[in-house]
């Protein structure tokens, strides 16, 4: 089986996070949360979004960036983001590859985006941004397009 790796940088809005974890469990990708939540994981209303599917979620949390690159330090990093005109169609994604996604209200630090792996999804000019879970959805469906699952 293939693998997927999601990773949530500080992601703020916890129904997203839910929704996600999901999405994670139902296509057999892993869930990395990294930095500083902005909900509790035993919220009700990450629980409610994510139903009885939290069992079925290979759910890591991770401290900092940092840590995770460390861990995988032979790992390939794709940052998605509005400020890349690299689509993410453009990538040949390979097995293990982490797909790492921002805060909803911020987008991820400058640092990420300006890296040659920063890519986007497209959208109609004058839109600010996707909704996270939309976004994560539809990058990890592209890797299994790709991949397989």
């Amino acid at each position: 089986m293939s693998k997927i790796n999601v990773v949530l940088y500080e992601p703020e809005i916890p129904q997203n996070t839910g929704n996600i974890a999901r999405l994670c469990a139902c296509t057999g990708a892993s869930l990395y949360l990294v930095g500083k939540l902005g909900f509790s994981l035993s919220s009700k209303y990450t629980k409610r979004a994510g139903l009885d599917y939290w069992d079925s979620v290979d759910l890591h949390k991770i401290d900092s960036m940092e840590e995770l690159f460390k861990q995988f330090s032979e790992g390939k990093f794709y940052y998605l983001t509005t400020k890349s005109k690299k689509k993410y169609t453009d990538i040949k994604f390979k097995d293990g590859d982490f797909l790492v996604f921002g805060p909803e209200t911020r987008g991820l630090p400058q640092e990420y985006v300006t890296k040659d792996t920063a890519v986007t999804l497209p959208m109609k000019e004058g839109q600010r941004s996707l909704n996270l879970s939309n976004s994560v959805a539809i990058t990890v469906y592209e890797v299994i397009r790709q991949i397989g699952m």
